[in-house]
């Protein structure tokens, strides 16, 4: 694996949740792929679960772990070509890359979309810009449009907690009060589909009319909107709030009632419920929920750590 930016970048993707149920299982195995190796997280955004994960995945896997927040502890980037420089960036994509990557082995790289300019944000031009001059192999810690190390973290958490050889999987909107991206609803539709096609799991999703996402997340999944219909028979639950990708960015609709509840649940067949968090509770999801034993939002957190260390074992067998 030489990057790990989305799906496409992944030759086995089987093998790669087990490599990280594997990891989990004995965390220290690998400590010597990352002997003398840096990798350097970089974020444009805020993050808890993405941030810590990835840093104790690192080191357990040998490394020595850099961590910059760009714009506070660092210059502000222009990720554009051909620009006059003269307004609040004052160091091109060009050069930072390129030092970063003189620094380091690896470097991870989190940039939210902006939820602007539609084209712009699924351009992925900071992934894309970095890949381009860093000359090192690059991982998405979440970028305007996907996060591949979350979907990675979903697919070993459904793994785990199946009871059955093929689950049926549910991802269904949640309300929200302002817009958020697209990016986990894209990436876990994209993975899910992948499962789906490999006959691992049934998956459908659930939304209001307006909040259908871009087409090659969508792929061949059936979207259902009566979300009663959706969740009938459920074994997983996946909740998550996006704003519209049709008239991009907005909210389209806060209606209180697709929120989840336990009453909601017990349209399923005993189905657990998910969620990348973090996550406003009795906005998006009910307390009762959170705290019920079909709750699996810890246990896909914590698997976060074994995602990060499967995708970054892989890159370091290929350095």
């Amino acid at each position: 694996m030489t990057n790990f930016i989305s799906l496409a970048d992944v030759s086995d993707l089987d093998a790669l949740i087990q490599s990280g149920r594997a990891a989990k299982a004995n965390p220290f195995a690998d400590q010597h792929l990352g002997k003398n190796k840096t990798i350097g997280l970089i974020f444009f955004n805020s993050s808890l679960r993405t941030r810590l994960s990835t840093q104790k995945a690192a080191q357990n896997l040998g490394m020595n772990v850099m961590v910059m927040n760009v714009g506070q502890d660092s210059w502000g980037l222009e990720m554009e070509e051909g620009v006059l420089m003269n307004g609040d960036k004052a160091e091109h994509v060009r050069e930072a890359a390129a030092v970063i990557g003189r620094y380091c082995d690896v470097i991870g790289i989190r940039a939210f979309a902006e939820l602007q300019d539609r084209e712009k944000d699924y351009r992925e031009q900071v992934m894309h810009q970095f890949a381009k001059y860093a000359k090192v192999p690059i991982v998405n810690l979440e970028s305007a449009t996907r996060h591949p190390l979350q979907s990675l973290a979903d697919c070993i958490t459904i793994d785990e907690a199946k009871t059955k050889p093929r689950p049926k999987v549910v991802l269904t909107w949640l309300p929200h009060f302002k817009p958020l991206p697209q990016a986990v609803a894209n990436s876990f539709s994209e993975w899910m589909g992948a499962r789906a096609q490999a006959g691992e799991v049934d998956f459908v999703m659930t939304h209001p009319k307006g909040y259908e996402l871009a087409p090659e997340f969508v792929g061949n999944t059936p979207v259902i909107y009566d979300r009663e219909e959706a969740f009938a028979g459920a074994d997983f639950i996946y909740g998550k709030n996006w704003s519209s990708y049709s008239q991009y960015g907005q909210v389209l609709t806060q209606d209180p009632s697709w929120a989840v509840g336990m009453e909601d649940l017990a349209l399923t067949d005993s189905g657990k419920f998910m969620h990348c968090l973090p996550v406003r509770r009795n906005l998006k999801v009910s307390d009762a929920v959170l705290d019920s034993p079909q709750s699996l939002v810890v246990e896909q957190a914590a698997n976060r750590e074994w995602s990060a260390q499967a995708v970054l074992k892989e890159i370091l067998l290929s350095l």
